[in-house]
């Protein structure tokens, strides 16, 4: 029995070859990454996804072999077979882990000819990114990519390894169950055998992974793939994946402690990175009230200052008024920054507008006054006070957002990351991880008019604040804690409620009725009557944190077949339409049709 490689069997990739190995005959396959003839002599850089060697055809060693990689292009897959030499002094290539050597070709196999590709196969190629997504599969031959994918396989074996050895379980969990709209839009799936019902895509295992701690597994965990049918930005896909993880009889610290120990093996193994551990923590009102998000980047200083207080009774009556009716006023000083133009000021101006701003005052300060439009509204003593609260210096830059807490808040913390950047203040190439703790368990919907659970409806409140769930319901502290790197939330969890009582309480607070809950999650009521030890866990945006890992902006770049922001696959040009076929045997019928 014979195949296209004969007696050709691959032996090294071509990434090994070195100076140890002059003398020997070897056999590479790959890609023809470039040809080059130089006087009647070939040069070919063979890459496979570990690297790339040179190999040369020479007519005077091989002249049949010559003649034939004269068709040799871009992209043309081949097998050689040849001896390794030294290349001639002066000749080196120092970027190469090859560029010692080269190989001197003695037999040639095409395995496969290859059209010109739609871009040049390297990293730095300036193309659009749908064209890279609808030839994904060219798009990956890049070497940036291959190393972002393989970083991917070790960062997942990485985070196996480690969870397998502190005795936690991969149990794998439905991908068809029910819909449960508390959170995001689900997908759902057409039942053929249940006409007119549907499935749900998993949005996360969570109903099944408490479960399974009310089975007795005691530790579970699994690199799953979860689905919502939201709008998407850089940082999100139609489909992802995450680490899930749960444990019975622990609280918060317990949680945290395992997550530290796993992210430190995980950036030992993936980056060589000694992590410092335990990482800080920061309450969600301490989060918020500093830095204006509950994602803190912390790896600069650049705090929000509030002077509500200070300017509820002042002259200028936009601060007052705001304050008056409610909200706030905070203060962001830009150190140094008083050589901002006024275009970039009005750019900045725009800038908060994004999250609602209705404005953004300024301040310059100058050695003996303050430039800016507002500067006159203030009393002596009124600058006096700000200028100690806010530590406003000659030199400084200070902005200022007035409106309700959510919007100051964001506009001016959305502000701080960008001026962090801006201003050079963020140190590159650190991770800086933060707990976040102390969430309000509900937050109001004003388009639904009614409570919603923060992060989702089985975390546990806090015991001192059981009391508020019926009389302040907003004022509820739960037991979630979500796990921040570099601003970027990776990961979330809290400690779960685990007797009925309390769940049936918290299900009343986010409006439901008994009829109501009992028809969507009665049978986790009745689970949690069967005997639920006190349980919690975590779960982390595993495509998130390997985009951090990689150094990229965007986790299409991590992901293998990405989906563009229309949740679209470019490459298959899914989604299709259905036949009629197959939406009637679904009992289904399009408004198109």
């Amino acid at each position: 029995m014979s195949d296209k490689l004969g007696n050709m069997r691959r032996t090294h990739t071509c990434c090994e070859l070195g100076a140890d190995d002059v003398g020997s005959e070897v056999v590479l396959m790959g890609w023809v990454q470039r040809r080059r003839d130089h006087g009647g002599v070939i040069f070919v850089d063979l890459r496979d996804r570990e690297g790339i060697t040179q190999v040369v055809f020479n007519p005077e060693v091989s002249p049949k072999v010559h003649e034939k990689a004269h068709v040799l292009r871009s992209e043309y897959v081949i097998g050689i077979r040849g001896k390794v030499e030294k290349r001639l002094e002066g000749m080196t290539n120092p970027k190469l882990k090859t560029g010692e050597i080269e190989v001197l070709v003695t037999e040639l196999k095409i395995f496969n000819a290859a059209e010109t590709p739609p871009f040049i196969i390297e990293d730095n190629v300036d193309v659009s990114e749908n064209i890279r997504l609808k030839f994904r599969h060219i798009d990956l031959r890049r070497t940036l990519f291959q190393k972002n994918i393989i970083k991917r396989h070790r960062a997942s074996a990485s985070v196996r390894q480690y969870l397998n050895s502190r005795r936690f379980v991969d149990i794998e969990t439905p991908v068809l169950t029910r819909s449960t709209p508390e959170g995001a839009r689900d997908y759902l799936v057409p039942s053929r055998v249940n006409p007119g019902l549907f499935y749900a895509l998993p949005q996360s295992p969570q109903i099944f992974k408490q479960l399974l701690m009310i089975s007795g597994f005691d530790r579970y965990y699994q690199i799953v793939k979860c689905f919502r049918d939201e709008d998407l930005r850089a940082d999100r896909q139609p489909e992802f994946t995450q680490i899930d993880m749960e444990m019975s009889f622990v609280g918060e610290e317990d949680v945290m402690d395992v997550t530290e120990e796993l992210m430190m093996n995980l950036f030992k193994d993936v980056l060589g990175t000694d992590l410092k551990t335990p990482f800080p923590r920061l309450s969600y009102e301490d989060a918020v009230g500093r830095f204006g998000l509950d994602k803190p980047d912390i790896r600069f200083d650049l705090e929000l200052v509030n002077i509500s207080d200070i300017v509820e009774n002042a002259g200028f009556k936009v601060f007052a008024d705001a304050v008056k009716k409610g909200g706030i006023v905070k203060a962001l000083n830009a150190k140094g920054g008083i050589n901002f133009t006024r275009k970039e000021i009005d750019d900045l101006t725009e800038f908060v507008a994004v999250y609602r701003a209705k404005g953004l005052a300024w301040i310059k300060v100058h050695e003996d006054s303050w430039q800016s439009p507002i500067a006159k509204f203030f009393t002596e003593d009124e600058k006096q006070v700000l200028a100690q609260r806010i530590d406003m210096q000659a030199g400084d830059l200070v902005f200022f957002v007035a409106d309700q807490p959510k919007v100051t808040n964001e506009a001016l913390g959305n502000l701080r990351n960008f001026l962090g950047k801006k201003l050079g203040l963020v140190q590159e190439n650190t991770f800086s991880f933060v707990w976040v703790t102390r969430f309000p368990l509900l937050e109001y919907d004003e388009n639904e008019k009614r409570y919603q659970a923060l992060h989702h409806p089985f975390t546990a409140p806090l015991e001192e604040d059981y009391d508020l769930l019926e009389k302040d319901p907003l004022s509820v502290r739960s037991r979630a804690y979500d796990l921040v790197l570099n601003g970027s939330e990776i990961g979330g969890g809290s400690i779960r409620i685990h007797q009925r009582e309390l769940q049936e309480r918290v299900f009343a607070a986010l409006g439901m009725d008994r009829k109501t809950y009992e028809e969507k999650f009665g049978f986790l009521l009745s689970a949690l009557d069967s005997g639920a030890p006190p349980h919690g866990g975590i779960a982390f945006g595993f495509d998130r944190l390997v985009m951090i890992l990689c150094g990229q902006s965007s986790i299409r770049d991590v992901i293998p077949f990405p989906k563009t922001q229309k949740a679209a696959c470019l490459l298959t040009n899914a989604p299709s339409e259905a036949d009629k076929a197959q939406l009637d045997e679904l009992s289904l019928r399009t408004k198109k049709s």
